[in-house]
């Protein structure tokens, strides 16, 4: 018979994503979210010209830039500095991803094959308000997205399950060929945390 889990006892076995970042140099347990997408779903590949947003602290830059290799290239936004990373392949801006200046940077060093956000807001408790927020973020990295994306590009994007992400999946398959929501093992399962994974992006004229 299989044993339940208590909520704390699911929370430690969590935390070895923690414990293994550390061990491993990663600035983030959130490493481990990307690898696993990335392992199944082949969204990052040598050679690549890849856009973080939201970056700091930097764990998904550190995985993007392994993935991408000495051929690829990485860039990081986030309205917090990034602690610099000793990849010479990875370059990161401060600026706010809701930001015009966020898209005029990314434009100016695109066109990419894959956008990313792990973007979170800071978290009220209000459910409903976080939500809302985390989908903000979201729409603004797509906003960004399909101004900088390739034909045929990834875009993989946070989000906070709830009414708002049906708006966010429609908008999603008007400009991606395959959509999908991916949970993890390195999410908490007790969080509403999901991620939005849409595959071969067909741009529209003026987007």
């Amino acid at each position: 018979m299989r044993k339940h889990r208590s909520p704390w006892i699911r929370r430690r076995l969590k935390d070895q994503y923690y414990k293994m970042a550390k061990r491993k140099g990663y600035r983030s347990r959130a490493a481990y979210k990307l690898l696993e997408i990335n392992s199944r779903e082949g969204i990052i590949k040598a050679g690549d010209r890849v856009l973080d947003l939201g970056a700091a602290p930097g764990g998904w830059l550190q995985v993007a830039s392994e993935c991408v290799g000495e051929g690829g290239r990485v860039l990081g936004i986030d309205i917090n500095e990034v602690e610099p990373l000793p990849s010479g392949n990875v370059e990161t801006i401060v600026a706010d991803i809701e930001s015009d200046e966020a898209l005029r940077e990314a434009s100016k060093r695109g066109p990419f094959d894959a956008v990313l956000c792990d973007a979170s807001p800071k978290l009220s408790g209000v459910k409903d308000l976080d939500r809302a927020r985390q989908f903000g973020l979201s729409m603004a990295s797509l906003r960004i997205a399909k101004a900088v994306l390739k034909r045929g590009g990834h875009f993989l994007t946070k989000a906070f399950d709830g009414p708002e992400v049906d708006g966010l999946r429609a908008e999603l398959r008007d400009y991606f060929s395959e959509v999908k929501t991916l949970k993890p093992k390195a999410s908490r399962s007790e969080s509403s945390e999901i991620y939005l994974l849409a595959k071969g992006f067909m741009p529209r004229n003026g987007v």
